[in-house]
């Protein structure tokens, strides 16, 4: 990943403005709304360098770019700075849950809507021995990538198939950091390459965990999703004690 600072900058701004718009992005986008202090032309050709690097992709109906999962990998890994979550947000999270914290099932369906109203996307709570909660199924049908009904239909139809998202959350390997990122190009499922996933791990008591995450587009918001599930896992394992 040998890129100059330029190169950087662009990148940072092109993922940040198709987070934002969904659409394709070009020179003259970036030139006009994120100071690079270059033409479009140089914007042009550095983004030419970046696509033969593999972290653009240029649409065949258009002349913007967007970034692969190989370049968001690398804004999450490098380049993003996260949005820490206001006080305000975490008391209003947590007074969401906290009525329902003796009572598993119901705390696990709250918790879930919340994390849904928070991130305005799907959101999805698993535990280990196969309970499977989602809220927020509205909230991608919103969403341009999901305008493509094989795409909404796969991911919908995956939300009823118990043990495959067991398997995805428990039975996968996955690195050290705390929240994990899955594009749906690294399945290989059919339908799935616009979509993205982030999910991070909380403890259920009785020596078992869960798993709670988002599924929406490749472009989730991933700086305020990844701290807001951070939070909802410190939230949840702290509350773990009332399950035993």
């Amino acid at each position: 990943m040998n890129l100059s600072p330029r190169q950087i900058q662009i990148l940072k701004s092109l993922i940040e403005e198709y987070i934002s718009t969904a659409e394709p992005v070009a020179s003259e986008q970036l030139e006009k709304k994120y100071n690079l202090g270059v033409s479009p032309a140089t914007i042009r050709n550095e983004m030419s360098e970046l696509t033969h690097q593999g972290f653009l992709n240029q649409p065949h109906t258009s002349a913007g770019r967007i970034p692969t999962p190989v370049a968001l990998r690398f804004y999450i890994d490098n380049l993003m700075q996260e949005k820490r979550l206001s006080v305000a947000d975490e008391v209003s999270a947590k007074e969401k849950v906290w009525d329902s914290r003796f009572d598993f099932d119901k705390f696990m369906r709250q918790a879930t809507l919340a994390l849904a109203e928070r991130t305005k996307n799907l959101s999805v709570v698993a535990t280990d021995q196969g309970d499977i909660y989602y809220a927020g199924v509205a909230n991608i049908l919103d969403t341009p990538e999901f305008f493509d009904i094989d795409v909404t239909r796969t991911v919908l139809s995956l939300l009823d198939e118990q043990t495959r998202l067991t398997q995805l959350f428990f039975d996968r390997t996955y690195g050290q950091d705390p929240v994990h990122i899955i594009f749906g190009a690294d399945l290989g499922w059919p339908y799935f390459e616009p979509v993205g996933m982030a999910f991070t791990y909380f403890s259920t008591g009785r020596n078992h965990r869960g798993s709670l995450g988002v599924i929406g587009p490749c472009r989730l918001n991933f700086p305020y999703v990844i701290p807001t599930l951070k939070y909802f896992s410190q939230l949840m394992s702290e509350m773990h004690s009332n399950w035993e």
